[in-house]
């Protein structure tokens, strides 16, 4: 509408962790993008024709963008689709999202790609992009079409929740995606060890008679895929990880001077394996909830930057899905419209700074995933 085409947002506190900014000022939108950021854009220094917002001091920020979302597709419209999901997100304060590449149907093909890419253009809410498989159907035997899936828009090679077990195949996609410049990501858990493991193995597991999974599960692919990294010279991303073993790998790695990135959610440092206590399913997350150890570990790897990003691992599931015996109940919970305020709660509390965690759900992601969002410069899209 040609009223909305210059729009100033004014007296609001600007944070921007991109540009390391938290002043008070104004925001200048011309034709959809950012035209002014900062003290100057003032009601007194505006055009008439300039149509003003007074937010009173409230905080202005870059739209959230979220590294990696499970969505369970057609098949399951009852638990969440694509529109709804882009409901919930933009809800949350999230304009970008990227789905895993298990999201259903999955996205091991440049067609069903398009079609996710296409879907999320009409629904119109939120930049909608995605992870394309690294196996052909995800099935962890061949490599799948990187080339043409880059071609289509892929933001990196995954096989969703599903660790690659075969080094030789990870080895050989990694020494492949450096043609393209885009990150392998993996879920690292070692199947075997996890086994029929449904929550953090210790304890509470014993007194609840479940089987457990270990940190240890964790820690050996982690310490495997950093050293397929290192072979290959590949970004290789490493996806929620949960424990304190994983979060030192990763920081010795990085100080070997190699491109490994690593994400975590906040459920992983908010919540320990005590959520699990009395059955409670809606608390059954892959990989575990784990020990008040693991989460100061965590925390202790956002504030050093050996953690780059949070991701909210949104996972929504139904009743039908939660409210059975805890070994049968599936994994995974909502996490859009949460992942803003859990990411922010450290900051207000004095115990983490509250650009160094808005950056873990704005820019940093967005620089991992090679996206201009993110940020408030001047002639980025607002």
């Amino acid at each position: 509408m040609p009223e909305m085409q210059r729009l100033a947002l004014c007296n609001a506190r600007l944070l921007d962790p991109a540009s390391k900014l938290d002043i008070t000022g104004g925001i200048l939108i011309d034709q959809g993008k950012i035209a002014g950021v900062g003290a100057e854009v003032q009601p007194h220094n505006l055009a008439a024709d300039i149509r003003q917002l007074d937010l009173y001091g409230q905080c202005v920020a870059p739209g959230l963008v979220d590294m990696r979302a499970l969505l369970p597709g057609d098949h399951a419209r009852h638990k969440e689709t694509l529109e709804t999901a882009s409901l919930a997100a933009v809800a949350g304060g999230i304009t970008t999202f990227v789905c895993a590449s298990d999201s259903q149907p999955a996205l091991d093909s440049p067609a069903a790609l398009h079609n996710l890419l296409q879907r999320g253009r009409e629904i119109g809410l939120a930049n909608i992009h995605g992870y394309t498989a690294l196996s052909q159907s995800l099935q962890g035997q061949h490599l799948a079409e990187f080339a043409l899936l880059d071609a289509a828009g892929s933001m990196g090679f995954m096989d969703g929740n599903r660790a690659v077990s075969n080094p030789r195949l990870l080895l050989n996609a990694m020494r492949y995606s450096r043609l393209f410049d885009k990150m392998i990501l993996t879920h690292a858990v070692d199947p075997c060890l996890q086994g029929q493991g449904v929550m953090n193995q210790g304890g509470l597991a014993s007194k609840l008679g479940l089987s457990g999974i270990p940190a240890l599960a964790e820690l050996l692919m982690i310490e495997r895929d950093i050293r397929l990294a290192e072979a290959s010279g590949a970004r290789l991303h490493l996806c929620h990880i949960s424990t304190a073993d994983a979060v030192e790998a990763v920081r010795q790695a990085k100080k070997r001077g190699l491109t490994i990135t690593c994400d975590v959610t906040p459920a992983h440092f908010h919540l320990d394996e005590q959520a699990v206590d009395d059955y409670r399913t809606f608390a059954k997350l892959m990989p575990p909830l784990r020990t008040q150890t693991d989460i100061a570990a965590i925390m202790d790897g956002l504030q050093d930057g050996t953690i780059d990003a949070i991701a909210s691992d949104h996972c929504p599931q139904d009743q039908d899905s939660k409210r059975v015996p805890f070994a049968q109940a599936a994994f995974g919970m909502v996490g859009f419209e949460t992942l803003l305020s859990l990411t922010l709660k450290p900051a207000l509390t004095g115990n983490a700074s509250l650009l160094g965690m808005l950056r873990k759900i704005t820019a940093a992601p967005a620089q991992l995933l090679g996206l201009p969002v993110g940020t408030l410069r001047v002639g980025t899209v607002a």
